[in-house]
């Protein structure tokens, strides 16, 4: 009988292909698109080309939707020039709440859970301590010794 870790890990990957696999198609709409919206250009030129046109049809550049990362986003592995920005809100204020604290050797979900203004019950300070071990598992936090976090990279 497998393991609960093993089947969770394997429902992770079986996430993050299809998170690649989403992007990828998502890469390949983006340039139809884009050589559509040239080829509509050149068209529009072209059948203009008997009239005088004082300046010349250009496609209008189709601005990338920028999200901002919400609740419940994937947490992306933290790579060189990568800002904290890129993180939903919960975890951005506990990466901001570890900032305060140099030159400790970490600090633990409870203290993370009191800092961030939560109620210390029990379910509270797991769910700090879940977000804190995958920002650890992501790159983006060390934990020297079991439940102490510190920063791993500067997130500014």
């Amino acid at each position: 009988m497998p393991s609960v870790m093993g089947l969770l890990k394997e429902r992770e990957r079986a996430a993050r292909q299809r998170v690649e696999a989403l992007q990828a198609e998502l890469r390949e709409a983006e340039a139809v698109l884009e050589r559509r919206v040239v080829a509509l250009a050149e068209l529009a030129e072209a059948l203009a080309a008997d009239t005088v046109v004082e300046e010349p049809v250009r496609p209008e550049s189709v601005p990338a939707p920028v999200k901002e990362p919400v609740a419940g986003s994937v947490v992306p592995h933290w790579r060189e020039g990568v800002t904290a920005g890129v993180l939903a809100p919960e975890y951005r204020r506990l990466l901001a709440v570890l900032e305060g604290e140099p030159g400790r050797e970490g600090v633990r979900a409870k203290d993370l859970a009191a800092r961030l203004g939560l109620e210390l019950v029990p379910a509270k300070i797991e769910g700090v301590r879940v977000r804190a071990k995958r920002l650890v598992a992501r790159g983006w936090l060390a934990e020297q010794r079991p439940g102490l976090f510190t920063l791993r990279h500067p997130t500014r």
